[in-house]
């Protein structure tokens, strides 16, 4: 049996995970059976993507009902690699989070809600990432995102609930748009599986189909986070507690970003609204990183460039060809893993210095050697300098922009290196301020800071809150991966390419699903086609 046949247990051990955690009463029990099954899947996961490597998309049919009659999950490099990456980044949050949990006595994160909501969390983006119909997809967002309302607003302070207020709103009326495109698309072609309607919304009427597909876009760029869909997210993520900030900025704007490729190589191709694509990543890119230079929390810095470099993803979605494609399935993977680990580092910033705020902030260099060190590894490839992997990714657009030669793919060229240049000054300010400054100079230093560079003592001496051993090892070990990311990105970007080559090709993932009889995509269309006007001609 083929490993992607199994791909329905990275859902359903997390699901069964959630439900032993919930109904355990035993601390220590919860957090053996959460790393267990996150560590099992992610294992799991790893020896299913080098399965499918050199593969078409493989197919699972829940219950025996083929498609496009019953549920569908489709393993492809794409799906399996972003489930590697969610399962790798999860891992690390859920022994940080442990870490904290232990070390705060639980105020901070209930260890009785956290472990089985966080599951849940990572069940919905996992089902999402398999998905094969629309509505399994929207089932998929829907779990992450009921868990996601209760992490965010955990400890339920002022400002996460305030915070959580927005975050619902937009994400109900989000989900609406999308449950809504999918009435209307069974309405229009009578399936809502992803294979069968590449086919059939080809079929309809050029002003239907561009009122769907803006339909499905605006939902998922609202979940995506792009401009000017994007106002929610610096308000929301930052007021979270670290594990849930870090998570959170990893995968769920990712999930989004997932169903744009999916939408527009599978459901849509063509680039009919390449241009409009276009624009947005221009906006999204230049209005997130100007949002963060003008950030005084690191925090609320990093959900600004967060928001930003989703341009970047659009930015080469836009372009339409298969090296755009390439570097955004390489530029996801690179990012998802970069972000949550910045996240991960400003934690331990936080939980060192007891603040995010950059007036109080100064002296960690001396103070935190190490911590300086983490930060300043991912800050320098994420700011884009070579030879790290952003600044991979990031050539690969202005080659792929070169490739499409438009006027609009070279000025977001240009608009991509300037953003480039200002998430490294954004991210330079940040180290200049938290770390290289005295404490003393500050505008208003945090006690913490001050007592530890006038005495000279070690941390675990002058703080309130110690920096636990599994926060720590779980932060380097995530700022290692990146690091791998780079040593290791000929093997990935080749993975990435495979990954893109089947998603300029639907045709593939059409007859994966509906069988080698299927007709392609052209051969549909030219049949209802010629059908429609030999019933015209005969009426």
């Amino acid at each position: 049996m083929e490993l992607a046949q199994l791909a329905p247990l990275s859902v359903i051990v997390l699901f069964m995970a959630a439900a032993l955690t919930f109904i355990s009463k035993k601390d220590k029990t919860q957090r053996l059976i959460a790393f267990f099954a996150v560590a099992g899947v992610l294992i799991f996961e790893i020896l299913m993507l080098f399965s499918v490597w050199n593969l078409e998309p493989q197919i699972v049919f829940i219950a025996g009902w083929e498609a496009p009659f019953g549920i569908t999950l489709v393993v492809d490099q794409l799906s399996a690699l972003m489930l590697v990456v969610s399962s790798t980044i999860s891992l690390a949050v859920l022994v940080f989070a442990t870490g904290q949990n232990l070390a705060d006595g639980d105020d901070e994160v209930p260890i009785s809600v956290f472990y089985p909501t966080y599951l849940m969390l990572l069940a919905g983006v996992s089902n999402a990432f398999l998905a094969g119909d629309l509505f399994n997809l929207y089932v998929g967002f829907e779990i992450l995102l009921m868990a996601s309302y209760v992490l965010i607003t955990m400890n339920a302070n002022t400002p996460r609930i305030r915070a959580g207020v927005t975050y619902v709103v937009v994400s109900v009326v989000s989900s609406l748009l999308f449950l809504t495109a999918i009435g209307f698309i069974y309405a229009s072609v009578g399936t809502i599986n992803m294979a069968d309607l590449s086919l059939k919304l080809g079929t309809l009427p050029e002003g239907t189909q561009m009122q769907l597909h803006l339909m499905l876009l605006i939902a998922f760029g609202i979940k995506a986070a792009v401009f000017p869909l994007s106002l929610w997210l610096p308000d929301s993520y930052p007021t979270a507690p670290a594990p849930v900030t870090a998570v959170f900025a990893g995968l769920l704007t990712k999930v989004g970003v997932y169903a744009i490729i999916r939408t527009e190589t599978l459901l849509f191709p063509g680039g009919q609204l390449s241009t409009l694509l276009g624009v947005v990543a221009g906006l999204t890119l230049l209005v997130g990183i100007l949002g963060a230079l003008a950030q005084g929390d690191i925090k609320r810095l990093l959900s600004f460039i967060l928001i930003s470099h989703i341009g970047y993803m659009i930015w080469g979605i836009s372009l339409n060809n298969e090296l755009g494609l390439t570097t955004v399935v390489f530029y996801i993977a690179h990012h998802i893993v970069i972000q949550t680990g910045l996240f991960m580092v400003v934690g331990l910033i936080e939980r060192r210095a007891g603040s995010t705020n950059l007036r109080r902030l100064g002296g960690l260099i001396k103070i935190s050697p190490f911590l300086a060190l983490l930060y300043f590894v991912h800050a320098i490839n994420l700011g884009g300098i070579p030879p790290f992997s952003s600044f991979i990714g990031k050539a690969g657009f202005i080659e792929a922009s070169v490739q499409n030669g438009g006027a609009l793919a070279y000025i977001n060229a240009g608009i991509g290196v300037l953003v480039s240049l200002l998430t490294l000054l954004a991210l330079a300010r940040v180290w200049n301020k938290a770390f290289w400054r005295p404490a003393k100079d500050a505008e208003q230093p945090t006690p913490a800071l001050v007592r530890a560079e006038h005495t000279g003592e070690q941390p675990d001496e002058t703080d309130s809150k110690n920096i636990p051993a599994s926060m720590m090892v779980s932060t380097v070990s995530l700022v290692s991966v990146g690091v791998l990311i780079t040593v290791f990105a000929g093997p990935l970007y080749n993975l990435s390419d495979r990954a893109s080559d089947n998603l300029v090709n639907p045709d593939r993932y059409i007859s994966a699903v509906l069988g080698e009889d299927a007709p392609t995509r052209e051969q549909f269309i030219n049949e209802q086609v010629n059908l429609n006007g030999s019933q015209e001609v005969n009426q």
